[in-house]
């Protein structure tokens, strides 16, 4: 117990040996590898340490550092805001992690909203042409709680913008595209409905018909144990002591059977004054 185990280190001693007393003609193949480059004496490594003078506090080389990054107190400060975001779904790939070198975070985020319709310039001196340049590069870009951080990270990099008034143009942007495809797609819903459509449950109303059927086995699972509950307590109560149990039982005992009952009435337990003490067991009152 305690005792480390060398047997390994000693493998080609041993077979050296069994070579030379002739048990064995031919050596085996690993003896040459196992001769020039034999097995550590040292089964764990040692811990790498700087040589320090003594009453010197130790280095902190092996530490790992704390990464800090400031999109991260951004994500903080939204996801705070906006907890329900998190709920939204979306599909959980991975990438580089180079979305500020894939898309330019420079065009608003409610890009599709401020394109021209027609051949004019908008307040930034964009043309239709130039927006169509604009689109096929932004178009597949995601809008999302990461979207507004990296839009707010932009904005505080090359506007002298504050951090409030970056969140707030960031998260504005989200909120004009949000409203527009909401009310987009309510219209779309509408007309389909005038024309005959019929659109199944939605996912509120299909929690809600998950929510009663819970609640309602829940009900019969409840009414069952307070049955049994209350079945278990009434069979506690086995003992009757009243003296209408023994008027019912008096008949049963038949003619001449009242005057002996009369007789030992004060030592049947079963009765109001109960058993008298008998011998050396103490009198109760």
């Amino acid at each position: 117990m305690g005792r480390l185990n060398h047997a390994a280190s000693r493998v080609h001693t041993q077979a050296t040996q069994i070579l030379n007393n002739t048990r064995h003609t031919y050596p085996p193949p690993w003896l040459a590898t196992i001769q020039t480059t034999p097995p550590s004496s040292k089964l764990t490594r040692p811990v790498l340490k700087r040589a320090q003078k003594p009453g010197k506090r130790s280095s902190r080389i092996f530490t790992p550092v704390n990464l800090t990054y400031q999109e991260d107190k951004l994500r903080w400060e939204y996801f705070n805001d906006h907890p329900w975001e998190l709920a939204r779904p979306r599909v959980v790939l991975e990438n580089d992690g180079r979305d500020r070198e894939r898309w330019d975070w420079g065009i608003e985020l409610d890009v599709s909203l401020n394109r021209p319709r027609r051949k004019t310039r908008d307040k930034r001196g964009r043309t239709e042409d130039d927006w169509e340049i604009i689109m096929d590069t932004q178009a597949a870009r995601p809008l999302n709680g990461e979207a507004v951080i990296q839009r707010q990270q932009w904005l505080l990099t090359h506007t002298p913008l504050s951090s409030a008034a970056a969140y707030d143009q960031a998260r504005k942007e989200l909120y004009r595209v949000r409203h527009f495809q909401e009310t987009e797609q309510r219209v779309a819903r509408e007309e389909a409905q005038s024309v005959g459509a019929f659109f199944g449950l939605g996912p509120l109303e299909i929690g809600m018909q998950l929510e009663d059927k819970a609640y309602e086995d829940w009900k019969e699972w409840a009414i069952r144990e307070t049955a049994a509950l209350k079945q278990i307590q009434g069979s506690a109560y086995t003992g009757v002591g009243t003296e209408e149990a023994e008027d019912e039982m008096t008949p049963e005992l038949g003619e001449g059977s009242a005057e002996e009952l009369e007789v030992v009435k004060e030592s049947i337990p079963s009765t109001q004054r109960g058993q008298r003490a008998r011998g050396d067991a103490a009198i109760h009152p």
